[in-house]
């Protein structure tokens, strides 16, 4: 699950990227989504771990029986998945949170909403240089995520784990001046996408679940410290344009997501590192 970012793809790139996602994209008209073809395939935009894997289980083991076509396109930015959506170039997205969600529509006057949620990626602080919370001493350096809720999520996290103290009230919406005592520590603000690869030029860095299973971290075991699960409103969904929530095809891929199967999928698969986000397997 998010952000203002600055995108590191030339603009060659993303006019390529847009004409390809134009001609497999669907009208973003929702008379016209509620009225598809039930043979039409569904587009979705996602993420490449864990948000299009899951997808891609979906598509291979439920989709058939389902009646659902699925077509994935993978995204690694969190601005182009929500400008797809808003254009018609897809029909879904599945790759960010609430919060995240929020704050884009926002700045963005966009209209996307969410649809179901599906999982939880505990946000986690790592580092290759030092092997625990204590290691951590006035003059290192931290880097965290510079989007807006991202950002105030990594500073909550530090600050629950006793390395700083933000101002009261602030909760996730905090930013690197409401640090109250920075306790000598000094702090790095990076697109959360390159966080990972800046591990080894920090001391530590506070990283997205997605993006820390992609650089083969293994945050329920790897991390110094992780999100608690209990009452975390960061849960990842699908999400659609407003108006489009109740096309059939995406009530039907809502369903699946929310599935037994895909729920033993994820604790199978990701053993702790992602997390279920609806109810238990029958």
């Amino acid at each position: 699950m998010r952000k203002n970012i600055k995108l590191t793809a030339g603009i060659a790139t993303t006019a390529a990227l847009a004409l390809g996602l134009t001609a497999c994209g669907t009208s973003s008209d929702p008379s016209s989504a509620k009225g598809a073809a039930a043979d039409k395939p569904l587009v979705v935009a996602a993420s490449p771990t864990p948000h299009a894997d899951i997808l891609k289980f979906v598509k291979d083991n439920l989709a058939e029986k389902a009646g659902l076509k699925l077509e994935v396109k993978e995204f690694t930015d969190y601005v182009l998945p929500n400008t797809a959506v808003e254009s018609g170039q897809v029909d879904a997205n599945f790759f960010q949170h609430k919060p995240y969600l929020d704050d884009f529509n926002k700045k963005n006057n966009t209209h996307v909403v969410p649809v179901v949620n599906v999982h939880l990626e505990p946000l986690g602080l790592y580092s290759k240089k030092l092997t625990s919370l204590k290691d951590i001493k006035a003059g290192q350096t931290i880097a965290v995520p510079n989007d807006t809720t991202n950002g105030g999520r990594a500073l909550q996290l530090l600050a629950e784990n006793g390395l700083i103290t933000v101002k009261p009230g602030v909760g996730t919406n905090a930013k690197i001046s409401d640090i109250t005592d920075k306790k000598g520590l000094e702090f790095k603000e990076l697109e959360a996408a390159t966080v990972p690869r800046a591990l080894n030029e920090v001391d530590a860095a506070v990283i997205n679940g997605n993006y820390a299973i992609e650089a083969k971290l293994e945050p329920a075991k790897d991390s110094l410290a992780l999100e608690k699960s209990e009452g975390n409103p960061y849960a990842n969904f699908l999400a659609v344009k407003e108006g489009n929530e109740k096309d059939a095809r995406v009530q039907k891929l809502a369903e699946l997501l929310n599935s037994p199967e895909v729920k033993k999928f994820i604790e199978d698969t990701y053993k702790g590192s992602v997390i279920p986000a609806f109810g238990a397997a029958k």
